[in-house]
């Protein structure tokens, strides 16, 4: 399991000049009555004279541009396309998969899809754009050549995060007046509103997000994670660890041993292998050492895949069921 999560420039610098849509002027201004401009994650701002129409998409940015109606030609997935979550159930007939690993992407196949634009969520601690970051393949990056990257900020806040995929798709054409897409949004702001008054109802309960491997368990920094920092945005409590990696501040690393460090009311489990990562952790005697382990307050937690309103309105009313059953005295 990969524990990443997953995973012409107007402000800054000179103009980006690429072919395609007519990328780049001197002036940083598009021209033509069908000219686009989309300030990106990275704080920049791109413009073309023409709409891109031929859009390679990363997996979970591919799963929010299809909701609101935007196609790409082609996607790269961080894992196997049965495993990723955003893209259960969603029509690709037609869409060109380009990988099924994270770092690894056809660079070949991308080319040949001749695309004029490149979206996927900008990760602001790694300073890249999702599955473009340091540490993939070489060849993957000839991939960042082929035509602009940009896409809303991912690590922050997962509303934020959606609100910026709508704004792109807007700007891509995409109908947001839509029935599909007005009622997706409300489900999610009722959705919203009961997590808040369902958490505001459990006062005093903690919560923590873990993913167990093998050799340690993962305990969960909520301000790199965009749905555990709403979470707590929306009133939750989520426990701080206080000695995150040096290396890789995502996750305080702790070894089965010191599983008991921290003891939340609620534990938050990473959902993206589910069923392995209860399998493993339920192997360590000292999981059931956390307190809302024995006591059965163990429910799943949406880590790094949510693409699209309606995934989150049912994600945040599955965990504000967990919610109701905790016991804010537990620990």
């Amino acid at each position: 399991m990969t524990l990443r999560p997953r995973f012409t420039l107007l402000a800054a610098a000179a103009a980006l000049v690429l072919t395609g849509c007519g990328f780049g002027t001197e002036s940083g201004e598009a021209s033509g009555e069908n000219a686009w401009t989309y300030t990106s994650g990275d704080g920049k701002t791109y413009t073309a004279d023409e709409v891109p129409t031929r859009i390679i998409a990363q997996g979970e940015s591919a799963a929010a541009l299809i909701a609101h109606g935007i196609r790409p030609v082609g996607i790269y997935l961080s894992q196997p396309l049965k495993d990723t979550k955003s893209l259960q159930g969603v029509d690709l007939d037609g869409i060109e998969i380009l990988g099924e690993t994270w770092g690894k992407i056809d660079a070949e196949k991308a080319a040949a899809l001749k695309p004029d634009l490149i979206v996927s969520g900008y990760w602001t601690t790694e300073k890249a754009y999702g599955g473009l970051e340091n540490g993939v393949e070489e060849s993957s990056k000839k991939v960042a050549k082929l035509a602009p990257v940009v896409g809303p900020v991912a690590d922050q806040s997962v509303e934020k995060m959606l609100d910026g995929f709508e704004e792109l798709s807007g700007t891509l054409g995409a109908d947001l007046d839509s029935a599909e897409i007005v009622s997706d949004k409300e489900a999610f702001e009722q959705a919203r509103e009961r997590f808040r008054t369902t958490v505001a109802d459990a006062d005093g309960l903690t919560a923590m997000g873990v993913s167990p491997a093998d050799d340690i368990l993962y305990v969960a920094v909520p301000k790199h994670s965009a749905e555990l920092a709403d979470f707590a945005r929306y009133g939750l409590d989520i426990i701080v660890p206080d000695s995150p990696d040096p290396d890789f501040s995502y996750w305080e690393n702790l070894s089965w041993e010191n599983a008991d460090k921290y003891q939340p009311d609620l534990v938050l489990m990473d959902d993206r292998t589910l069923e392995q990562s209860t399998k493993t952790a339920e192997k360590q005697p000292t999981w059931r050492k956390i307190k809302a382990v024995e006591a059965g307050a163990v429910t799943p937690w949406p880590a790094y895949w949510i693409s699209t309103y309606r995934d989150y309105a049912e994600q945040l009313d599955q965990l504000s069921d967990a919610v109701e059953k905790a016991d804010p005295d537990l620990t």
